[in-house]
């Protein structure tokens, strides 16, 4: 499976949810189902690698904004519903968090910004299919803390200075 084949499943799953992630969750699983073992394994390193290039700070500081506070769990989640929202979603916040801003639609506080589901939808296919447990990915794990500057997520101003735009439409 490319990078293609896997924002395409991504996607198709997610418009077919209209956007809930649990169900877009669900729908990945049975598409996943679908597929050999070896192409679940393949989406889930694609999937995985995507989540460890988004252990940043200035994501967290993102969702941080966004969601009105993210723990880290809350974080690992978010990390995983952002990848739910397809590549140009996707990549737009890791080249620039605030983008976020302009780069969702509506955004649902109940639903959105927790897509802890999709992040086993790989592992739940690949049980299914083979009874077992999925194998190790065979991918360098995300580092023991996120990639750039530590921000002090308590100081309001710091992050309406520096997500000037998701601070307006989200926190103004």
């Amino acid at each position: 499976m490319d990078e293609t084949e896997f924002w395409e499943l991504v996607d198709e799953a997610r418009e077919a949810a209209e956007g809930d992630p649990e169900e877009q969750a669900d729908l990945l699983v049975d598409r996943l189902a679908q597929l050999d073992p070896d192409s679940v394994l393949d989406f889930a390193r694609h999937f995985e690698s995507r989540y460890n290039r988004a252990y940043r700070w200035d994501l967290w500081g993102a969702a941080w904004v966004l969601l009105d506070g993210a723990s880290d769990d809350a974080f690992d989640f978010f990390r995983c519903w952002l990848i739910g929202q397809g590549r140009d979603v996707f990549e737009g916040a890791v080249h620039d968090p605030d983008a976020l801003a302009d780069l969702l639609g509506d955004f649902d506080e109940e639903i959105d910004g927790d897509g802890e589901e999709l992040g086993y939808a790989a592992d739940e296919a690949y049980e299914q299919l083979t009874g077992v447990v999925a194998p190790d990915l065979g991918i360098a794990p995300a580092p023991p803390e996120p990639e750039g500057t530590p921000l002090d997520f308590e100081n309001e101003g710091l992050l309406a200075e520096r997500y000037p735009r998701l601070w307006q439409r989200f926190r103004g």
